[in-house]
């Protein structure tokens, strides 16, 4: 999965969720970034790079993976596939976005 693919996907899936009250950014090295802003109410998901509360470091593929329901977020950090850096809590709010 490319990252505009992965963009569009993320769009639909955390407009559709319950607002995550903070921001969240997947920082996919040089393919680019994904952000999830829920701070001022409802998500919006755009690619502009940006402090967030919380950073989740990961490659596209698994963020694919993520997004498909492949993989659970838990497991992924457990596993090391994801590196989240910030608040936890706020990483912990994916769980009702994937």
């Amino acid at each position: 999965m490319d990252l505009p693919t992965a963009t569009h996907l993320l769009r639909s899936k955390a407009g559709a969720a319950k607002s995550l009250g903070a921001t969240l950014k997947f920082d996919c090295g040089d393919a680019g970034v994904v952000v999830i802003d829920g701070a001022a109410g409802a998500n919006t998901v755009d690619n502009a790079g940006r402090d967030t509360d919380c950073t989740i470091a990961c490659d596209v593929s698994t963020l694919g993976e993520l997004i498909g329901g492949e993989l659970n977020p838990t497991t992924a950090f457990m596993s090391g596939r994801i590196q989240v850096s910030g608040d936890m809590g706020v990483a912990l709010k994916l769980q009702s976005i994937f």
